[in-house]
């Protein structure tokens, strides 16, 4: 397996407890599902529960960029390296039995929603197509069937 880590002094955190949460996270991968975690659906906001109310907008700023500097920096990653370090983060997921996990990617898209919301046109489409790509080895790799989409 590959180790990516990006070193965490590059994104300029100002709050020791992302820098905290995000120097756990030993993937890429893992960090993009991290921060895009961190983002309320209905609002679009970055919400880090140790922020106090007093800066709560400058943790929306912070994680905003952070989220978008570790995205270009993913999509910038060779194909191979991509597919290295989602198997690490799949390998650090304790108990999954990896064909449901890699069945349900398929059927339910997660990976759509790791997109920071400013990122559009090339950037989103090679993530997307990118990761289909990663998919597609990986049902190879596990023996996953075509997903029921009606499951």
């Amino acid at each position: 397996m590959v180790r990516v880590k990006t070193s965490l002094l590059s994104f300029q955190l100002r709050d020791e407890a992302w820098a905290r949460d995000l120097s756990h996270i030993e993937s890429s991968y893992g960090r993009l599902v991290y921060l895009a975690g961190l983002r309320n659906p209905d609002t679009g906001k970055y919400e880090h529960f140790g922020s106090d109310i007093a800066s709560r907008t400058e943790a929306n700023k912070t994680l905003k960029r952070v989220h978008e500097d570790i995205f270009k920096q993913w999509v910038s990653y060779p194909l191979e390296r991509k597919k290295a370090d989602v198997e690490f983060y799949i390998a650090g997921i304790p108990q999954v039995d990896r064909t449901e996990l890699v069945d349900a990617w398929l059927r339910l898209t997660p990976y759509k929603n790791l997109v920071p919301a400013s990122i559009q046109g090339p950037e989103r489409q090679k993530h997307i197509s990118d990761f289909e790509a990663i998919l597609g080895l990986l049902k190879n790799v596990y023996g996953v069937a075509s997903p029921d989409r009606d499951a």
